[in-house]
């Protein structure tokens, strides 16, 4: 039961920050474009800023999965 609220307590956590990292990243792309970076940019700044939001949410999930106090 222990390892069960512990693995809930970690995906609750993670949606979470899960959630923050992407209201970042989603402010990041609009201050790019808001400075003045062309269109024709788009994906390429789309893919680079999926890929950094998957590297920080698997550090978010690798932090809790170590250092997450048991229960």
């Amino acid at each position: 039961m222990d390892v069960v609220l512990r693995g809930i307590a970690i995906a609750i956590e993670a949606i979470i920050l899960a959630a923050i990292a992407y209201s970042i990243l989603k402010g990041v792309k609009l201050t790019i474009f808001d400075l003045g970076l062309k269109p024709k940019f788009t994906g390429i700044i789309n893919v680079l800023l999926v890929v950094v939001g998957c590297l920080v949410l698997a550090f978010f999930i690798a932090h809790l999965t170590f250092l997450y106090p048991s229960v």
